[in-house]
């Protein structure tokens, strides 16, 4: 048999969707400044002035400041499986879910038997009925097996509702899919293969769930050279945070140890030239056993530099911050989503504002970059609680920073436990820009104060930079220059690209935009000449 993987980024995260935000609308960032932004770059005298020709030297050499980052590669769903059907010897093509979406999608030569589809990133029902309609247009009477965060959860719709679907993966693939592939190629009964929800006739039939022992089963494997490889330590969490519906679909929290952890990595490093690891764990500083000794074994180990999740409260001591410094971590995102007590309280997130706090301060002091997140509008909340978190941002904050309006993604959020208590409600559960409400604010004015806060952070704290359009480019900008230096930069770049936003009179405008390219000098960024060519290759 022969297979058609389709796999990828859901529709709403087609990589840097940053440039057709209508947040950045009109400014630098974009390809067509407004008008009053070409007027601000005439008065400023740089009127044919672009982001891409900000230069500076190294060794000799101009370098753009803008430089594409290494290519970070498939996504962790497709590297497991690309693993899975290799290892195995199928015969596949894969086709990017991101192409269905755009509608740039081609079916590759040859015929196929069966699409495997993957849900990681299908988040509801109409995301769904529409990649089935692909394969049903493009590959009529094709069978598929689905399988993937979404379909873990909603299983029994899709079967219901697609009779193209012929089986549901449900949770660990590795043993369970090539059972299902050799099953169905061999014309047999699906009755013996764990994790699959299949049909039987006019029957929906569940199997038992069995799972993988992630520390005996090897790691994905990854073909040729890999720059960035993403990283899965562990599957499930421990935590209830009520804005989270992903222990439903993987209730059983299991996890590699740090000497498996090390080995991989030190692997891809030999293997396969890799210069970072992007640990995609909802937390990958737990359990504190393992992080402990992943502190302990990490530095020296050969290992590439590395980025991952946290909750601020494993992050409590400057030991802790100095050992991640040693173990090459260079960024950590972590998951602050509130600055009030109720509200952390209500998500039920486990931490305390003045275990934030702890977090942020010992992190503001090292050379690891802060990728804060931060969420306005979960249930309770109302603007007065609110305004803990964007006084917090304005006032305190150093760091990358990123904010999302609460969405309803689906009913089986713990959340919609307090629905009579915050009086929640929302006109399509199982769309995310479905309008809701609670006790506290609607979702309009949650849209308000998510745009209101954007911009006064960005507009009163130096610290603070908005992570939104540096997704496309290499970190740091200026990887000879510390932490503070690279923040001040992609700050005074940040507000010279929003100056069209951020003033109204093209005088006042020129002037900001004069004294941030006077900022960027400081530092020897530039404009370059018109025909200076630009190195654009990593420091």
């Amino acid at each position: 048999m022969r297979f058609l993987l389709l796999s990828g980024l859901g529709p709403g995260e087609l990589g840097p969707t940053h440039f057709n935000s209508p947040y950045m609308a009109g400014t630098l960032f974009g390809d067509n400044p407004s008008e009053l932004g070409r007027e601000m770059l005439r008065r400023a005298g740089h009127e044919e002035l672009r982001l891409d020709r900000l230069s500076f030297a190294s060794s000799g050499r101009p370098y753009a400041l803008l430089r594409p980052r290494a290519a970070a590669g498939p996504h962790l769903t497709t590297v497991t499986l690309h693993s899975i059907l290799e290892t195995g010897d199928y015969d596949f093509a894969r086709v990017d879910l991101a192409e269905v979406w755009t509608g740039a999608a081609q079916v590759p030569s040859g015929d196929f038997d069966l699409v495997l589809l993957s849900t990681t990133y299908i988040w509801n029902e109409p995301i769904l009925r529409q990649a089935v309609a692909w394969i049903r247009e493009n590959l009529p009477g094709t069978g598929i097996v689905a399988g993937g965060q979404f379909t873990n959860l909603k299983f029994m719709m899709a079967l219901r509702d697609h009779p193209e679907i012929v089986a549901v993966v449900r949770g660990d693939g590795e043993v369970s899919l090539p059972l299902t592939l050799d099953t169905l190629a061999a014309g047999k009964s699906l009755e013996s293969v764990p994790n699959v929800v299949w049909r039987d006739g006019d029957r929906v039939r569940v199997n038992p769930v069995e799972y993988v022992d992630l520390d005996g089963f090897p790691s994905p494997s990854v073909s040729g050279r890999a720059a960035v490889v993403p990283y899965e330590s562990m599957r499930g969490c421990p935590f209830d945070c009520k804005f989270c519906s992903f222990p439903a679909a993987s209730p059983k929290w299991r996890y590699k140890s740090a000497e498996k952890i090390r080995d991989d990595w030190a692997g891809y490093a030999a293997d396969n030239g890799t210069e970072m690891m992007y640990a995609m764990d909802s937390t990958f500083t737990i359990p504190p056993v393992r992080f402990r000794k992943l502190l302990e074994i990490l530095p020296g180990s050969g290992i590439p530099v590395w980025e991952g999740f946290s909750r601020a409260n494993t992050l409590n001591s400057e030991a802790v911050v100095a050992g991640l410094e040693a173990a090459h971590c260079f960024q950590i995102h972590v998951g602050f989503e509130s600055m009030n007590d109720q509200t952390l309280k209500n998500m039920s997130k486990r931490v305390s504002v003045k275990q934030n706090l702890t977090a942020h301060e010992l992190l503001s002091r090292s050379e690891i970059n802060t990728y804060g997140l931060f969420i306005v509008g979960y249930p309770g909340e109302s603007p007065e609680t609110f305004q803990d978190t964007q006084d917090f941002l304005m006032e305190e904050y150093i760091g990358h920073f990123s904010m999302a309006r609460f969405t309803i993604t689906d009913e089986n959020m713990p959340m919609w436990q307090d629905r009579e208590k915050f009086r929640i409600e929302a006109e399509d559960p199982n769309d995310p820009g479905s309008p809701w409400s609670h006790i506290g604010m609607d979702s309009d004015r949650a849209g308000q104060l998510l745009t209101e806060t954007l911009d006064k952070v960005r507009r009163t704290n130096d610290r603070a930079v908005l992570k939104f359009w540096q997704h496309n480019y290499q970190h740091w900008l200026l990887p000879q220059h510390d932490r503070k230096t690279n923040l001040a930069v992609e700050k005074s770049l940040e507000l010279l690209a929003m100056t069209p936003r951020d003033f109204t009179d093209p005088d006042e405008g020129a002037h900001a935009m004069r004294t941030q390219l006077d900022q960027l000098r400081s530092v020897g960024i530039e404009p370059a000449p018109e025909g200076r060519e630009l190195c654009l290759d990593p420091l």
